[in-house]
């Protein structure tokens, strides 16, 4: 038998990019399916396979109208996520013993990513026997963001600097914002979800006030919605303080960029919610509401997750450290 040629440390590395590259195209497959979820409750084609799970209407391959069309396919790139999810899982334990994925954590995301998953399927299944709640589709939504920051997180930890992240600096607050960014972002998004099945949607009419009012009259659907405006105009301004400590302390470059695309991300997402309402709320930008919202929540996991994990941040003019 051929001893392998590749020393440890190379052969670590190497195991490392292709991990890194398995869970980051996971995670891009997982962002899409949470797009394309939106795209079936927008259409309305949530029971498009009847309350049949895993068959579709009776069928493996049913008849195919539109509405079938939309959920059979929602539910053929499910398997195909699942597939993915369950080879990070597969890759990190057979590495394991490798030294970019073992005390790193990376096992543990990634067995906790298909346990994750295992759960998602269940969720999907009731809600479908159940005629699409607005609880479980609303959880369905939840634990999907979930797994995708689960699989960012993967990734990007074995593409650290070996060693722990450096010390933070006495005044060094850019790394604590930028983690209250993120659940502020992730609360948000949940309460869009939440908006977005309740009926909530067409309820708060004009912008930025609702229905020109500062502290709106209505039933709590009208204040539901109101709630998650406020969100977004309270996730702008922490976002524009976290980038401007970002930058200021002196972070990595890495993490700079990141919060620069976190910053153009929440810009756009209240454009496009600001365009949706006073358009009425057409499909398109329902669905690029929630594309720019889950978009969004994937660049604020990279943003902490480097901030956390990078090494301690430099004054600005000095070398900063890389990812790589």
């Amino acid at each position: 038998m051929m001893s392998d040629p590749l020393p440890n440390g190379e052969r670590s590395r190497a195991a490392a990019r292709r991990f890194a590259r398995l869970a980051f195209v996971t995670a891009a497959l997982t962002y899409a399916l949470i797009v394309f979820g939106g795209i079936v409750r927008i259409t309305g084609s949530g029971m498009g396979c009847g309350e049949d799970w895993p068959l579709c209407n009776g069928q493996l391959i049913p008849p195919m109208d539109f509405e079938t069309l939309i959920e059979y396919g929602h539910r053929l790139a499910a398997a195909l996520v699942s597939f993915f999810v369950i080879g990070v899982a597969a890759y990190a334990i057979r590495h394991r013993r490798t030294s970019s994925i073992a005390g790193r954590g990376v096992l543990g995301l990634s067995i906790a990513a298909a346990l994750m998953l295992i759960v998602q399927v269940l969720v999907g299944a009731i809600t479908v026997r159940l005629e699409l709640p607005t609880s479980t589709v609303v959880l369905h939504l939840a634990l999907a963001s979930v797994l995708l920051a689960t699989l960012i997180i993967a990734g990007l930890r074995t593409q650290q600097r070996s060693g722990p992240p450096g010390p933070a600096r006495p005044d060094d607050t850019y790394r604590r914002w930028t983690m209250g960014a993120a659940a502020l972002g992730f609360v948000t998004l949940v309460v869009g979800g939440l908006v977005a099945n309740t009926g909530a949607a067409p309820l708060c009419q004009g912008f930025p006030l609702c229905n020109g009012q500062l502290i709106p009259e209505g039933g709590g659907l009208v204040h539901l919605h109101w709630t998650h405006r406020l969100l977004g105009y309270v996730l702008l301004i922490v976002v524009a303080v976290s980038i401007e400590r970002t930058v200021r302390q002196g972070a990595p470059a890495a993490v700079r960029r990141a919060a620069v695309a976190s910053g153009l991300l929440v810009v756009a997402q209240i454009a496009v919610a600001a365009a949706m309402v006073l358009l009425r709320l057409p499909s398109d930008l329902r669905a690029a509401h929630l594309a720019v919202g889950a978009a969004l929540w994937a660049a604020m996991v990279v943003w902490t997750t480097l901030a956390f994990r990078q090494t301690a941040p430099q004054p600005l003019g000095q070398p900063a450290g890389a990812l790589v």
